[in-house]
C-alpha cells in the first residue's frame, strides 16, 4: 500500500473527513504501509494537499471528494464569498473554531469546557461534549460570576480548575455582547478573547472604543483572534508535537 493510499483509507475510517491531527494520530495503525523517513507527518501534510481525490475545507481540515456530497448534506460545506453568510455555514464554522480550541486546549494539557447548550453540536463527527474534558463548569468563585461565565463558547481552566481563557466566537453575532459579558467579568483575572473573521476586526475596534469598554481597553484585557491566525495556530500546535524535543 502506498503512502497516499494510506492516508486515504485513514481519512475513509474517520467517516470521509479529518483534521491532520485526527490522521496523524491513527494513520499508523494500518501495518501494510511502511514510512521510511524521519519525517512521516511532512509527509502526510504534502499528501493531503497534493492528492487527487482529498480536498481541503480548512487548513489542515481534509475531506474524500467521495464524501462531499454527504458531507455537504450535514452542512460541512467549504466556505466562498457565495455562501459565508448561510446559516449552514455560520453554524458550521462557530461548532468548528470550538472544536480547535478545545483540541489545542487539550493539547497544552488545560481542562477544557463548553456550556451544555453547545455539546451536542459537532466538530466535524464528535460532539463537543465528547470533547470537552469537564462535564460541568467549575464552581471557582462566586456564584454569580461563575453564572455569568457559564454561557462562554469555551474557557481553558488550569490544573486547579481556575479559568485561564474566555473564547467568544462571533461569527454574525454583535460583539457588543461579548464585550458586555467581559465587562461584567473584567474584575476576575483571565484572558478574554473574541473569535472572528479577519473582516470583522475593525468592528471589533469600533466597539471597544465606546466609553462602556474602556477598563477593557485601557488595560488590554480583551484580544481580537481571527480565523486565520486560529488555523495557523492549530497548526503549529499539531507540528510541535511531532517534534522529539522543544528548546
Amino acid at each position: 500500500m502506498t503512502q497516499a493510499q494510506a492516508v486515504i483509507e485513514t481519512i475513509e475510517a474517520l467517516g470521509g473527513i479529518a483534521t491532520l491531527n485526527q490522521i496523524n494520530q491513527n494513520i499508523f495503525k494500518i501495518k501494510d504501509c511502511v514510512w521510511r523517513t524521519k519525517t512521516p507527518f511532512a509527509s502526510i501534510r504534502r499528501i493531503v494537499q497534493l492528492t487527487d481525490g482529498i480536498y481541503k475545507i480548512k487548513p489542515g481540515l481534509y475531506a474524500l471528494e467521495t464524501h462531499r456530497k454527504r458531507l455537504e448534506m450535514e452542512g460541512i460545506i467549504v466556505q466562498t464569498e457565495k455562501n459565508k453568510d448561510s446559516d449552514e455555514v455560520k453554524s458550521f464554522n462557530h461548532a468548528y473554531y470550538q472544536g480547535l480550541l478545545l483540541e489545542i486546549g487539550k493539547i497544552r494539557h488545560l481542562l477544557t469546557f463548553v456550556p451544555d447548550q453547545d455539546k451536542n453540536k459537532k466538530f466535524l463527527q464528535t460532539p463537543l461534549g465528547d470533547l470537552r474534558t469537564l462535564d460541568a463548569i467549575p464552581q471557582y468563585t462566586y456564584p454569580g460570576i461563575v453564572k455569568r461565565s457559564s454561557t462562554i463558547d469555551v474557557i481553558w481552566f488550569n490544573g486547579n480548575q481556575l479559568p485561564h481563557s474566555f473564547f467568544e466566537i462571533e461569527h454574525s453575532t454583535d460583539i457588543q455582547n461579548s464585550l458586555l459579558k467581559y465587562k461584567d467579568l473584567q474584575d476576575f483575572y483571565v484572558r478574554m478573547v473574541i473569535v472572528a473573521d479577519e473582516k470583522r476586526h475593525q468592528e471589533y475596534l469600533n466597539k471597544l472604543s465606546y466609553a462602556a469598554f474602556d477598563t477593557l481597553r485601557d488595560n488590554n484585557r480583551v484580544a481580537f483572534l481571527s480565523y486565520e491566525s486560529l488555523d495557523k495556530q492549530y497548526e503549529k500546535e499539531l507540528m510541535m508535537q511531532q517534534l522529539d524535543f522543544i528548546i
